[in-house]
This record gives C-alpha cells, sequence and structure tokens, in this order.
C-alpha cells in the first residue's frame, strides 16, 4: 500500500499535492514571483525594443531637420524614446530664457546668454534621470527574485527534510515510504527557487544592458543639442562684434 502511495505521489503535481501547508506556501510565494518576473520581462523587452527604434528615428530626425521649432512640431511622432522628452525640456528651457519667444526660437536666431545655458543643461539632466528611473522602474524586481528566491527555496527545503526526519521519528523507521515524501517537498521547493530565479538574473542583466546602452544615447543626444546651442551662440557673437 506505501508502495502504491509513493508511486501515486512521484509525479510533480503528485509532489506539490502531498507537500504540507508550509511547504505550500513556499510554492505559492516563489510562483507569484516568477509570474510577476515574467510579465516584466514581456513588458520590458517590448518597450526597450520600442524606445530602441524610435530612439534611432528620431536621432535621424534631429539632423534632419536641424531647426529645434521644426523638429519640437514632430515630436508627437515618437512617445516612446526618451529622447522626445530631453529634447522638450531643453527646448522649454530655451524658449523660458528668451522670455517665451515665437518663431525666434530656432537657433539660428537669438541665442541666450552664457546664464541661460545652466538652466538648460539642469532642465535636460533632470529630464534624463526621470526616463531612466522610468526605464529602470520593475527591473529591480528582477534582481530581488534572482536574489532571494534560491533561499526561499532553500527554507522549503530545510522544512521538508525536517518533515522527513519527523516521520522518521513517528513511525520508528527509516524506509523509502517514509522518507519519500518529505525529501520529495525538499526537492521542488529547490526546484520552483531556481525556476524562477534564473530567468529573472538573465533578464535583469540583458534588460540593464540594453537601459545603458540607451542612456548612453541620451547623454550623447544631450550633448548633441548643448553643442548645437553653443555653436549658434558663438556664432551670434561673431556677427555682433
Amino acid at each position: 500500500m506505501d508502495v502504491q502511495n509513493l508511486a501515486v505521489q512521484s509525479g510533480l503535481w503528485g509532489m506539490i499535492g502531498g507537500a504540507g501547508p508550509m511547504v505550500k506556501l513556499v510554492l505559492l510565494l516563489l510562483l507569484i514571483f516568477s509570474i510577476t518576473s515574467w510579465a516584466i520581462i514581456f513588458y520590458k523587452v517590448k518597450l526597450l525594443r520600442r524606445i530602441e527604434r524610435e530612439t534611432k528615428q528620431f536621432y535621424d530626425l534631429f539632423w534632419e531637420k536641424r531647426q529645434f521649432k521644426a523638429i519640437y512640431e514632430e515630436c508627437g511622432r515618437f512617445k516612446s524614446t526618451p529622447l522626445t522628452r530631453i529634447f522638450v525640456a531643453g527646448f522649454t528651457e530655451l524658449r523660458r530664457v528668451k522670455g517665451g519667444a515665437g518663431d525666434s526660437s530656432d537657433t539660428s536666431h537669438g541665442i541666450p546668454p552664457d546664464e541661460g545655458m545652466d538652466n538648460i543643461v539642469r532642465a535636460m539632466r533632470r529630464a534624463s534621470m526621470t526616463e531612466i528611473n522610468l526605464m529602470e522602474n520593475a527591473v529591480t524586481f528582477l534582481a530581488t527574485t534572482g536574489n532571494t528566491a534560491p533561499f526561499i527555496g532553500l527554507f522549503g527545503t530545510v522544512w521538508g527534510i525536517m518533515n522527513a526526519f519527523r516521520n522518521i521519528g513517528l513511525k520508528g523507521a527509516a524506509n523509502l515510504a517514509v522518507v519519500a515524501p518529505g525529501i520529495s517537498e525538499a526537492l521542488i521547493a529547490t526546484a520552483m527557487g531556481l525556476v524562477a530565479a534564473i530567468p529573472a538574473v538573465i533578464a535583469y542583466n540583458h534588460l540593464t544592458t540594453r537601459i545603458a546602452r540607451i542612456t548612453a544615447e541620451m547623454e550623447g543626444f544631450s550633448a548633441d543639442f548643448l553643442g548645437v546651442v553653443e555653436r549658434n551662440l558663438s556664432r551670434d557673437r561673431q556677427q555682433g562684434q
């Protein structure tokens, strides 16, 4: 009879069904971690792919148009790339420094004084930090899953082994039928911990690499934007002399 019960519990669902309340709670927690991690992975991969595509398109637009006002009018087409928000922040501060000029907000006309450049730099830096925080939002959960899931599974493992030894003590026997249920709980908890942790760690490294690459492009764009403003400032100064 014990052999038949062992055979019934030998499957995955049999081991889960035969687990104690504590191990089931551990497995439920790991399942929640795993489902949440995969949801974040799919969402972030899709989002970063769209950001990368629009970033390239906006960069091409920036060098094609070269006129800030014309670029500003096209920003509505690029809602995903952070370059749009960085450009709008810089352009808005540029106009504010110049007193809300209309058509003269192009860099080919009036240029803000030197003291206005610091304001533009700060506005673009704030926008960049906001965009970086948005891209990194929820990605840290993957790191948390990768760091904690194995230990949560290990807790289930220890608990399952404790039950196995307790059953040995209660029944006064150490045969396979006595220890197998507790050992199976231990193994399934360990496996679930790894199943939740491994994809989370891989995805975290992948996503942080892509976010770092986008961040570098944001810094390069900010430098290009400020470079255009500074070149035109120098040109206007020479013309005014």
